[in-house]
C-alpha cells in the first residue's frame, strides 16, 4: 500500500526577479506519474450514512461495519478474468467479450401497461374534469398519448446498450487515469437492490458525462440498465432519438402547461404512468437535483424536483409500497476542457456537436499523462416511506429573508429570530404545481436534503486542494517543497473532519499531477536548484481557481460561518487606526456570537449553506461553535487557554470571501443610482462591475456570474425592489461590509478597521 503523507518540510519562499517559467509542463515533471489509486486503512472514514434523525430505521440497516474494509475498484478497469474466456485473443477482445456478457432485462408490454394505468383510463374515459378525454374521440386521444410517450422513452435497444457501452469504455479508458468506487458502497446498494424496493439515485450534476457514466458503472455492476431523466432542453432531436435507445427519459413540454389545460393534464398522467411502471418493475432510476455549475441560476434543479415529485406521488398513493433513495456524488479532478465548451453553447447539444467534443477530449489526452481521475460516491439508501412519516413530524414555522433582515438591516430591532428561513429560488414547474401545497413543500425539503446528504459526501480532489491553497494562501508564489508540507496538512484536516479525498499516492507525485492539470492557471519557475516556485497566473484564471476551491467549501463551512461572525464581533471593537498587535485575550458573549452567526447564517444563500430541514438554527449555531474550539480558535471561559492559530483562521475567513466580497461590491453598485429595470439588466451590469473592480483590484474571484445572481436575488428577498419599502442600497452595503474589508497586508477580506487577523490572538467566549 502506497504511503499517502510524507514529512513536512517548512521552509519560507523567496522572491527571485531572475526566476524564468520552465518547460517542466512538456517533460512531465522529469517523472512518469503513475495511477493514483485511493489508499486504504483506518484513517480513512467512510461517509455516507443516511440521516439518523429522519431515518433511524434505515441508519441501522443495509450497513455493517465490514464493508468498510472491502476497498477500492475502478469501474473502467477490464481484464480477462472480468469475462468467461481466457487466452491472448480474450486479453485483446475483453471490452468487446465483456459488453456482450452485460445482463439487459427487457420490458415489451411497457407501453400497454402505461396505456391501461388508472390516471390514463380517467382522461381517455372522461371521468376527470377538464381531461383531453372530453369532447374528443378516444382514437384520437390514445394517438396523443402514444405521442407523448414516445416523447418521454423508448424500449432499450439491447444491441446498442452494448455496442455503446463498448465504445464508451475505450473512451474512458483514454480520458480517465482511473474511475474509482468503494465496493463496500456498492455492496449497500446491491442489497437494497435484493430487498425488493425499486432504487431512485439522486445526484449531483458536475457534467454532462454524469449521466453517461453512472449508467456504465451500475451496468457493470450487475444493476442493469439505469433510466436516466435527462433535460431536453439541453439535446437535439437526433440525440434524444439516441438517448431514449439507451434508456433515457424525457420530460415533454406539455408537462408545464397551466392545471387547467387538458394537454397538460394528459402530459402528466402519462409522465406519472411511466414512472409508476418504472418503479413497479423495478428499474432503477436516476434524477439530477442539480443544476450544472455553468448554467445561470439556483442550484436546485427546478426539473429534478418534478421527476422526484412524481416518485414521491407513487409511493405516496400506493402504487408501489416504498422506494429507496441512494444520495449520488461524482467528482473529478478537473472536468475535459472540451466537455466544458459544450456548456456555453446556445443550441442543444446535437450528435455531431457531441461526436466532435469526443473527438477533442481524445485529441487533447492522447499520448500525454495528464489524464484526469474521477470518484463515483454511493451513499446509504434510505426508505421514502419512512423519510415522508418523519419530515411531516418535525415541520415548523418559516418567514422570508424580508422579514428575517429588513427589520435589522433599517435599526429597527436588533434581536435576529430564530426561526427557518423561506427561501425558494428554485421555479416551480407544472408538475411540482399539480401536487398539493404540503408535497410541494416535502418535494423541496426532500431534494433539499439529499442534495446536501450527496454534497456533504463526495470525495475532495487534489486540485480543489491545490486550488484552495493557491488562492487563499499563495497567491504571491510558494515553493514546491512548502507545499508539501501545506498539501498534506490540509488533507488531514479533511479527513478528521470525516470527509474522504479522491486520491492517495506518494505526495509529490500527488502534487505534481495536480499542477499538471492546473497547468493553464499556473507557472513554474526554478528559483534553486531542487526546488520550483508555483505562482498562480494573475487574471481570470483565479476564477476558476475559485470555483475549484469552492469544492473544498462543504469541509470547513461551520468554521467559516463562525469565524465571519467572530470578525463581525471585533469589528467595533478595533479601533480604526489601532496599534496592529491587540494584547491579552478577547472576551466574547456566547449569545451576541450566536447572534451574529444567525445573521450571517440568514444571509448566505439557502443553495450555499444546503442546511438540512431536520436541523434547527439553534442546533446548526451551536455546531459551528463547538467546531470553533474544537479547532482551537475559541476557548470556553472555564478551560484552560490553548494556543491559537490565527493563520487557520485567517484561512477560514477566506473561504467565504468570494461570495461575501461579491455581496459587498453588489450593494455598492446599486448605490451608484441609474440601474435597470429588469432583474436580468441588473445581473449582467452586476457582472460587467464585478469585472470592472476586479480589474482594478486584481480580486478575480469575485467576478463570477453564479455570485453576481446570488447577490441579486438576495437582495431581493431583502425587499429592495418591492414598492413603499424604504431598504435603500446602502443599508444593505453595511450588512454586507461588516463581514468584509479587503486588509493590503494580509490580503484577505475583513472587518472594516479591524487588526490584522495574523496578529491577533485566540479569543475566549463567555455565557453572558
Amino acid at each position: 500500500m502506497a504511503t499517502m503523507l510524507e514529512g513536512r518540510r517548512q521552509t519560507q519562499p523567496r522572491s527571485s526577479p531572475s526566476g524564468r517559467e520552465t518547460s517542466l509542463w512538456s517533460s512531465g515533471f522529469g517523472m512518469k506519474l503513475e495511477a493514483i489509486t485511493p489508499f486504504l486503512g483506518k484513517y480513512r472514514p467512510f461517509v455516507g450514512r443516511c440521516c439518523q434523525t429522519c431515518t433511524p430505521k434505515s441508519w441501522e440497516s443495509l450497513f455493517h461495519r465490514s464493508i468498510t474494509d472491502l476497498g477500492f475498484c475502478s469501474v473502467i478497469l477490464v481484464k480477462e478474468e472480468n469475462t468467461r474466456f481466457r487466452g491472448w485473443l480474450v486479453r485483446r477482445l475483453c471490452y468487446f467479450l465483456w459488453s456482450l456478457e452485460q445482463h439487459i432485462p427487457l420490458c415489451q408490454d411497457a407501453p400497454q401497461k402505461i396505456e391501461e394505468s388508472t390516471g390514463v383510463q380517467n382522461l381517455l374515459s372522461g371521468r376527470v374534469p377538464g381531461g383531453a378525454g372530453e369532447g374528443q374521440a378516444p382514437d384520437l386521444v390514445k394517438k396523443e398519448v402514444q405521442r407523448i410517450l414516445g416523447h418521454i422513452q423508448a424500449s432499450p435497444r439491447p444491441f446498442l446498450v452494448r455496442l455503446f457501452s463498448w465504445a464508451l469504455l475505450r473512451f474512458l479508458n483514454c480520458l480517465f487515469l482511473n474511475v474509482q468506487l468503494h465496493k463496500g458502497q456498492m455492496k449497500m446498494v446491491q442489497k437494497a437492490a435484493q430487498a425488493g424496493s425499486p432504487l431512485v439515485l439522486l445526484s449531483t450534476h458536475k457534467t454532462l458525462l454524469d449521466g453517461i457514466l453512472l449508467p456504465f458503472m451500475l451496468l457493470s455492476q450487475g444493476l442493469g440498465v439505469l433510466r436516466v431523466a435527462w433535460d431536453s432542453r439541453a439535446c437535439s432531436p437526433a440525440l434524444r432519438v439516441l438517448l431514449r435507445k439507451l434508456g433515457g427519459l424525457f420530460l415533454p413540454p406539455e408537462a408545464n402547461l397551466s392545471l387547467d389545460s387538458s394537454e397538460g393534464l394528459l402530459a402528466r398522467a402519462v409522465v406519472q404512468a411511466v414512472i409508476e411502471q418504472l418503479l413497479v418493475s423495478g428499474q432503477p432510476l436516476l434524477i439530477f437535483l442539480e443544476e450544472l455549475p455553468e448554467s445561470p441560476g439556483p442550484r436546485l434543479s427546478a426539473l429534478g424536483q418534478a421527476w422526484l415529485g412524481f416518485v414521491v406521488q407513487a409511493v405516496q398513493v400506493g402504487i408501489v409500497p416504498d422506494a429507496l433513495l441512494v444520495p449520488v456524488a461524482v467528482t473529478y479532478d478537473l472536468v475535459p476542457d472540451a466537455l466544458c465548451d459544450i456548456y456555453h453553447a446556445s443550441a442543444p447539444l446535437g450528435l455531431w456537436t457531441g461526436a466532435l467534443a469526443v473527438l477533442r477530449s481524445l485529441w487533447s489526452h492522447w499520448g500525454c499523462s495528464r489524464r484526469i481521475c474521477s470518484r463515483v460516491h454511493l451513499a446509504q439508501p434510505f426508505s421514502l416511506q419512512e423519510y415522508i412519516v418523519s419530515a411531516r413530524s418535525c415541520w415548523g414555522g418559516r418567514q422570508t429573508l424580508e422579514q428575517l433582515l429588513q427589520p435589522i438591516v433599517l435599526g429597527q430591532c436588533t434581536a435576529v429570530p430564530d426561526t427557518e428561513k423561506e427561501q425558494e429560488w428554485t421555479p416551480i414547474t407544472g408538475p411540482l404545481l399539480a401536487l398539493k401545497e404540503e408535497d410541494q413543500l416535502l418535494v423541496r425539503r426532500l431534494s433539499c436534503h439529499v442534495l446536501s446528504a450527496s454534497v456533504g459526501s463526495a470525495a475532495v480532489m487534489s486540485t480543489a486542494i491545490m486550488a484552495t491553497l493557491l488562492l487563499f494562501k499563495h497567491q504571491k508564489g510558494v515553493f514546491l517543497s512548502q507545499l508539501l508540507g501545506e498539501f498534506s496538512w490540509l488533507t488531514e484536516e479533511i479527513l478528521l473532519r470525516g470527509f474522504d479525498v479522491g486520491f492517495s499516492g506518494q505526495l509529490r507525485s500527488l502534487l505534481k499531477h495536480s499542477l499538471s492539470l492546473l497547468r493553464a492557471h499556473v507557472a513554474l519557475l526554478h528559483i534553486r536548484q531542487g526546488d520550483l516556485l508555483v505562482v498562480p497566473r494573475p487574471g481570470p484564471g483565479l476564477t476558476q481557481l475559485a470555483r475549484l476551491s469552492a469544492e473544498l467549501l462543504p469541509v470547513f463551512l461551520s468554521e467559516a460561518v463562525g469565524a465571519c461572525a467572530v470578525r463581525g464581533l471585533l469589528a467595533g471593537r478595533v479601533p480604526p487606526q489601532g496599534p496592529w498587535e491587540l494584547q491579552g485575550i478577547l472576551l466574547l458573549s456566547q449569545n451576541e456570537l450566536y447572534r451574529q452567526i444567525l445573521l450571517l447564517m440568514h444571509l448566505l444563500p439557502q443553495d450555499l449553506l444546503l442546511l438540512k430541514p431536520c436541523q434547527s438554527s439553534y442546533c446548526y449555531c451551536q455546531e459551528v461553535l463547538d467546531r470553533l474550539i474544537q479547532c482551537g480558535l475559541l476557548v470556553a471561559e472555564e478551560l484552560s487557554q490553548q494556543s491559537h492559530c490565527p493563520d487557520f483562521f485567517l484561512f477560514l475567513c477566506r473561504l467565504l470571501s468570494p461570495l461575501l466580497k461579491a455581496f459587498a461590491q453588489a450593494a455598492a453598485f446599486l448605490h451608484q443610482g441609474q440601474l435597470p429595470d429588469t432583474e436580468s439588466g441588473y445581473t449582467e451590469q452586476l457582472f460587467q462591475f464585478l469585472q470592472a473592480t476586479a480589474q482594478e483590484e486584481g480580486i478575480f474571484e469575485c467576478a463570477d456570474p453564479k455570485l453576481a445572481i446570488s447577490a441579486i436575488w438576495t437582495f431581493r428577498d431583502l425587499g429592495g425592489w418591492r414598492d413603499g419599502v424604504s431598504l435603500r442600497p446602502w443599508d444593505l452595503l453595511g450588512v454586507f461590509q461588516q463581514h468584509t474589508w479587503f486588509c493590503s497586508r494580509c490580503r484577505a477580506l475583513q472587518a472594516p478597521g479591524s487588526t490584522c487577523p495574523l496578529l491577533l490572538p485566540a479569543g475566549r467566549i463567555s455565557k453572558d
